[in-house]
């Protein structure tokens, strides 16, 4: 390789080293808002549904969310992410769910899809899979209002019976530099009346109900709870990515570098050696 293409592949590294380190950077920063999002919403999920518990558990309430039925077609709820440049924070993910919708079905009719995010939805339509609702495009620090339709449509499509059970998939935050792909029952609650209460409730109007609209409620706080652990997992995943670029990229450099030297020390002794040798011919 000549030292011009080699100067100017050093000079293209290390442009875009500073551009995967700047994306570290803000990788880093959403993380940490996100991450303190996700655990400021957990004692709301843990309240609310030891709430619910107690009403399931000490009642004869016979609510449509708590009952299991026969099983004629299964819902997905699939978060992902809408770019890419994230590890395999989105492979992961799609490729277990396509490969349990292979294992479970052998219709499309037996299955609908739920997709938050553009990787998803573009992963699934490519394949010819049915998607019921869909959304991309949510900020990094997502509120409950910006789901908050997606979340009730999943909710009201198992109450109207269009699937008898719903699946949760997403990406679990544990650490910066893990993320554990999680599988949820969402759908029914059969679960919920096992939950211990820490309190004593009085209800008031009746606990039909207050489970009637604490339920949908319950399971819209699940999906909002699924969604801000999974953007902590998504930025976790981008800053190590961008991470691994930058080192990888110094790494090339140094490589290109050694090459550099190497190549201009042979230039300069191939010089020498003509012009030793055009000497010695003149005398």
């Amino acid at each position: 390789m000549a030292l011009r293409d080699i100067k100017a592949r050093i000079d293209s590294t290390k442009k875009t080293m500073q551009i995967t380190k700047a994306m570290e950077m803000v990788s880093a920063a959403k993380l940490n808002r996100a991450e303190q999002n996700a655990k400021s919403f957990g004692p709301y999920v843990d309240k609310i549904q030891e709430v619910v518990g107690s009403i399931a558990s000490g009642s004869n309430a016979k609510h449509s969310m708590l009952l299991t039925r026969p099983v004629k077609k299964t819902g997905y709820f699939v978060v992902t992410a809408d770019r890419g440049l994230a590890g395999a924070y989105n492979s992961n993910i799609l490729r277990h769910v396509y490969r349990t919708i292979q294992q479970r079905h052998k219709s499309p009719d037996e299955y609908a899809l739920i997709v938050i995010g553009k990787v998803g939805v573009n992963f699934f339509k490519s394949r010819k899979m049915s998607i019921l609702d869909s959304i991309t495009g949510v900020a990094d620090q997502p509120s409950f209002a910006e789901i908050k339709a997606i979340a009730s449509k999943a909710v009201s499509l198992y109450a109207d019976g269009t699937f008898d059970e719903l699946y949760m998939y997403y990406n679990h935050f544990v650490s910066a530099i893990q993320n554990d792909l999680t599988e949820k029952k969402l759908l029914p609650l059969t679960d919920i009346a096992e939950t211990k209460s820490k309190s004593s409730y009085e209800y008031e109007p009746s606990e039909d109900e207050i489970l009637e609209v604490l339920l949908p409620q319950y399971a819209e706080s699940l999906i909002y709870g699924a969604l801000l652990d999974a953007k902590a997992a998504e930025h976790a995943s981008r800053m190590t990515a961008m991470r691994n670029a930058t080192d990888n990229a110094n790494e090339l450099i140094g490589q290109l570098t050694l090459s550099y030297n190497r190549e201009r020390q042979a230039a300069i002794t191939q010089e020498i050696t003509e012009i030793v040798g055009g000497v010695a011919a003149l005398e």
